[in-house]
């Protein structure tokens, strides 16, 4: 069976992108903002992950998820933003045929591993408040790469499934989608192909996937509160509550945005409104995450203090030879 169809000379070979805007003087002011947006993504997310595996005291399963978290966060927003600032200063805003499939399978794969990165990381802290004697032997290693594999694995299955049933439409008609990158529901409404198995596919892959990982941290939440209430000490309370505090926030703010992009037919209102939304979590998500982790954190302040400190006295040293000679 072909996977991509050839086309005949009357289908799309090339899709327009219409944007965020089609106010030419918005362009460079967009551009130099989401420029800034996607440069501080990069050095947040890379930091975070450059300071774990420097850190000895965060090898620990918890910081293993979160490396595992900035770097899909990372592909995440690299997947869009290249091409969109490009966009921004080009006046032809095309993407190839088989550009935009390979968007949309790298869209969907990253989403659903970041549904489930965020599913472990929910069982992660489940382990360590309300199964502590049992949390080094269940949260092992070999467990977290199981853990950690899972969602790579069933996010690129689902990506491609969902990439196939997007191949078998024919685009015959206008090729303009009304987003800033190739997003299934702009596409299905340039189709003169039956959607109905692809809307009725990507609905409930949506809401299957969406609900099921948030079940997961919801479940794994209901017993941590439970045990945390059980803890006489306010203080033991308040630490508790503090290593779940970033991961509720990143949770809270994710899942947020993803139910106001998703879970909603396609048609020119939901798209539009969606635009807005996939602003919030393709761009400011990502960037906010290393943010959260680490002001909220008191492992991760502590680590990037010694870091910085490590770094001052290293460039004075220097400074010092440097005079002496």
């Amino acid at each position: 069976m072909e996977i991509f169809p050839q086309h005949n000379g009357t289908e799309a070979t090339e899709f327009i992108l219409l944007g965020l805007t089609s106010q030419p003087e918005l362009q460079p002011i967009l551009f130099v903002m989401f420029l800034l947006i996607y440069l501080i993504t990069l050095t947040g997310n890379l930091g975070m992950i450059l300071l774990i595996k420097v850190t000895p005291q965060l090898q620990t399963p918890m910081y293993f998820f979160l490396t595992h978290l900035a770097c899909v966060d990372i592909f995440y927003s690299t997947n869009v933003s290249p091409q969109m600032l490009v966009h921004f200063l080009s006046k032809k805003k095309s993407i190839s045929y088989a550009g935009c499939l390979a968007q949309c399978f790298v869209f969907v794969t990253l989403l659903l591993t970041e549904y489930y990165v965020l599913g472990a990381m929910a069982y992660d802290r489940y382990m360590a408040i309300c199964r502590p004697l049992h949390y080094n032997s269940r949260m092992s290693r070999p467990r977290c790469m199981c853990l950690v594999t899972f969602p790579y694995f069933w996010g690129s299955t689902v990506g491609t499934m969902q990439v196939i049933l997007t191949s078998r439409l024919s685009f015959c008609g206008p090729n303009t989608i009304n987003h800033f990158y190739c997003a299934d529901p702009p596409l299905l409404m340039l189709t003169c192909s039956d959607t109905y198995i692809k809307q009725t596919a990507l609905f409930v892959s949506a809401g299957i996937n969406l609900t099921g990982s948030l079940l997961i941290i919801l479940i794994s939440y209901f017993f941590i509160f439970i045990t945390i209430m059980r803890i006489r000490s306010r203080e033991g309370q308040r630490k508790a509550f503090s290593t779940c505090g970033s991961h509720l926030t990143a949770v809270t703010m994710f899942y947020g945005s993803l139910f106001c992009m998703y879970l909603r037919p396609a048609n020119e209102q939901s798209v539009e409104q969606g635009k807005t939304v996939s602003v919030f979590c393709i761009f400011v998500s990502p960037m906010l995450n290393p943010f959260i982790y680490s002001l909220r954190n008191k492992d991760v302040k502590q680590a990037l203090r010694r870091a910085c400190t490590r770094k001052l006295r290293t460039m004075e040293k220097s400074s010092i030879l440097t005079v002496s000679q």
